[in-house]
């Protein structure tokens, strides 16, 4: 049955397959059956020029399809990597990141090291040198892991 269906469609095989794997991208996105889906209808492509030739075989055609999916995968990767989108917001996820160099005044002590201020709506847990409250700070650094800003005193 398969092999009937092959020999009906003749060179419009490989045109199927590429539309069959860019269907399949669309449903299941990950950018990888693009480019097979790429290659299949570039060798569907030449098949219609070449059908007829003694030397354009199955297993030629599979050959070309394997080096034609090898590499439009490899420059794929190259474009998708080359693209380099540049942020408006580089810091949008890192709330810690954009308190740094905003000031605040202490509202809890800064004791062995540790404090708290009011950033905002929100309480931050600070490290620093010992200070009372009601000192005037800069925040200076931020550990992503904790969330925990590093002051000194204005």
């Amino acid at each position: 049955m398969i092999a009937s269906i092959v020999d009906e469609l003749g060179p419009w095989n490989w045109m199927l397959l590429g539309f069959i794997l860019l269907t399949m991208e669309i449903f299941a996105p990950g950018v990888f059956l693009l480019w097979i889906g790429i290659a299949a209808l570039i060798v569907g492509s030449v098949s219609l020029l070449l059908w007829d030739a003694a030397f354009w075989s199955w297993q030629a055609q599979i050959l070309a399809f394997l080096v034609l999916a090898l590499a439009s995968a490899y420059i794929g990767k190259q474009i998708v990597r080359g693209r380099g989108d540049v942020s408006d917001q580089p810091l949008l996820n890192r709330r810690g990141a954009q308190m740094i160099g905003r000031t605040a005044t202490l509202t809890e002590p800064i004791k062995e090291g540790r404090g708290r201020i009011k950033l905002g709506d929100t309480m931050w847990r600070v490290s620093g040198p010992d200070l009372p409250v009601g000192t005037q700070v800069r925040v200076v650094s931020a550990a992503d892991v904790d969330l925990e800003l590093v002051v000194e005193p204005v």
